[in-house]
């Protein structure tokens, strides 16, 4: 997979109200689990996805996150969210 980015139209912000990251967009917006703001934070342009398990392999080194990671990604593309650059 070539480098990811969060898709125009949409936009990854904390939410107070609802304790939680969120994915913006015209109809509305998406509740994030704490595990998917993370992965989606790394969607930089710069990182694909191996880059991106690298960099959460960093902050977590015992888990084996890989095929989960990699899963979420390609939901997320084919949700929308994401774009390759």
């Amino acid at each position: 997979m070539s480098a990811v980015r969060i898709a125009p139209g949409y936009r990854l912000q904390w939410e107070p109200a609802q304790d939680c990251h969120v994915l913006l967009y015209p109809e509305g917006m998406v509740k994030l689990s704490a595990s998917a703001a993370m992965i989606l934070e790394l969607c930089d342009g710069v990182r694909d996805a191996d880059a991106i398990v690298a960099a959460l392999l960093q902050r977590f080194p015992e888990a084996d996150l890989t095929a989960d990671v990699h899963e979420f990604l390609e939901v997320a593309h084919e949700r929308g969210w994401l774009r390759t650059v």
